[in-house]
């Protein structure tokens, strides 16, 4: 078995040393180890605080630096490609730590978001979130490295469970603060909360957060009752040999072709995210307050099933019956929602419904293929569970970056109505009169639109003070900007609000084929398929740990 670079597990003198050598040459009692955890998911929520308050106050930002929609995507784009490579530089995790890379990283994050609404210009404002994304590459990695640490195997996907939560609680954390203080807070204020809220779980993570040292964590632990062993083996782990090959190891089906199915399974979190409020405010009408209450009923379903179905995976034994359940029931209730995506009458708590069975359904398929992957990983070599996690956060990145390329490609209505939708209906009110009476003469004021309003020949008013009266054209004159904009954008975005409905359900559609793609790679992955067979898989475990301990007492 290859072992991790090792680090110096030996206590260093003075704060500055505590603080950077974080190793534990012993692994924790239940208590510590469960407070090592809650610092992990508390970090990871807080991660997701800071990347999604963006699209929280996209409109903000968008107007403020003078950007266009296509610009924005942009945005998410550079700094998913960005994560991308910088979660392969995570693979080092196994030679460098996880603790001190989501340490320092949670600082650089949170002093980073505080700098943003400081940027001078959109250009300045991209290379800062590109750099944000740089830094959550990697600490995506290493925090679920460090939940796989400290979480054996029959309570991985428990662990795994909460540490899932991360993105959806972040999620409820963004639309929670916006909803209570955008009202007399700017998008400027939004940011520099969850940078505050990033730098004080920093100083949490700094004092609190410690990590295995290469020798117990480069080890499969399947119990607790493991315990004893781990560290007798630790101490006979030949800990100045380099360890090598690890990314020729995860370059294999099982590891590389689940990491790519569960990325294109989750398409449809990904336009949760980033496009559930103009989806259905352009299709249905919805304010951004109601779209956003009816992505809550998606959220909080997610995140309860997401700790349930780890603790049914843990309880059972198994992973791959939940996944395979979970990705059908997925596919089922997406192909229902793809379904009543050009049927603007759809009622409110039908999609509520659906968004339960959604996110329940997602629940049960990722807890437990989260734990799974680990050990998937585990089988080739504990000692590169690093290097793993950097292929599948590599992999997640390119699908979320290639997926936001492409959802203004297929779905063409939305960029005019982001863009121009809310001028163009606020047009529509207030020029409401003004327009009652340009369409009640069309030919008049066509003519009158030929000419410059100071340079109108006189014959042409005379013409037009008759055949509208004088009051009237005063009436479409004080309108004369709110007509100019339905001029200018009126017919783009009628256009695209009538192509919209189906232009999404093409996308939904996608979605649907990225989960039916999902259920083949479930075979592929390791653990048993029957409860029972897994039941005696733990009790021979359990049998040769004590036989090999009995042998290493008979030799001291």
């Amino acid at each position: 078995m290859t072992v991790s670079t090792p680090t110096d597990d030996a206590a260093t003198p003075g704060l500055a040393g505590r603080l950077w050598h974080r190793d534990l040459a012993h692994y924790p009692e239940t208590r510590r180890r469960y407070v090592y955890l809650a610092i992990v998911v508390v970090t990871t929520i807080v991660l997701y605080y800071l990347l999604y308050i963006q699209y929280a106050v996209a409109t903000s930002i968008i107007t403020h630096f003078g950007m266009t929609f296509s610009y924005f995507i942009w945005l998410s784009v550079v700094g998913n490609a960005v994560g991308a490579f910088s979660s392969l530089l995570a693979g080092l995790a196994d030679r460098w730590g996880r603790a001190n890379l989501v340490v320092y990283g949670l600082l650089v994050a949170g002093v980073l978001v505080l700098v943003l609404p400081s940027s001078p210009d959109k250009n300045v404002y991209l290379v800062l979130f590109a750099v944000l994304s740089f830094i959550e590459g990697i600490v995506l990695v290493a925090t679920p490295a460090l939940i796989r640490d400290f979480s054996p195997q029959l309570g991985r996907a428990t662990a795994m469970g909460y540490w899932t939560m991360g993105p959806v609680i972040g999620s409820l954390v963004v639309t929670s603060v916006t909803s209570a203080t955008l009202g007399s807070s700017t998008w400027q204020d939004e940011l520099r909360y969850s940078g505050i809220s990033a730098l004080v779980v920093f100083v949490v993570a700094l004092f609190g957060l410690r990590e295995l040292s290469p020798r117990l964590r480069d080890q499969v632990m399947v119990s607790m009752r493991d315990r004893a062993l781990i560290e007798a083996r630790a101490r006979g782990i030949d800990a100045g040999r380099q360890a090598s090959g690890h990314w020729r190891q995860m370059l294999r089906l099982d590891v590389v072709g689940s990491a790519f199915a569960i990325s294109v399974y989750l398409l449809l979190y990904y336009a949760a995210v980033g496009n559930f409020v103009i989806y259905f405010s352009s299709t249905f009408g919805y304010s951004e307050q109601r779209a956003n209450g009816l992505a809550n009923w998606y959220w909080a379903a997610n995140a309860v099933a997401l700790v349930l179905a780890g603790l049914l995976s843990d309880r059972l034994g198994v992973r791959k019956p939940l996944m395979l359940i979970g990705g059908i029931g997925s596919a089922v209730m997406t192909a229902i929602f793809a379904t009543l995506a050009t049927h603007p009458d759809t009622e409110y708590a039908t999609f509520a419904v659906l968004f339960v069975g959604i996110g329940v359904l997602g629940g049960l398929t990722y807890a437990p293929w989260m734990a799974s992957f680990t050990e998937t990983v585990e089988k080739h070599n504990p000692a590169a569970t690093a290097t793993g996690l950097a292929v599948w956060g590599w992999i997640l990145r390119v699908v979320v970056a290639v997926s936001a390329v492409f959802v203004p490609i297929v779905v063409t209505s939305v960029t005019p109505i982001v863009e121009h939708g809310a001028e163009v209906q606020a047009a529509q009110a207030q020029a409401g009169p003004a327009l009652a009476i340009v369409n009640a003469h069309p030919q008049i004021f066509a003519e009158l639109a030929e000419h410059p309003a100071d340079a109108v020949p006189p014959d042409l008013a005379a013409r037009a003070a008759q055949e509208v009266g004088a009051a009237d054209l005063a009436v479409v004159q004080q309108a004369g900007p709110q007509l100019a904009i339905l001029r200018e954008h009126g017919a783009e975005v009628q256009k695209a609000a009538e192509e919209g409905p189906g232009q999404w359900q093409t996308w939904w559609w996608v979605c649907l084929a990225g989960q039916i793609v999902f259920l083949p790679f479930i075979f592929v992955m390791t653990g048993r398929w029957s409860p029972r067979r897994a039941r005696q898989d733990a009790e021979e475990h359990e049998r040769a740990v004590a036989r090999e301990l009995a042998a290493l007492r008979s030799e001291t």
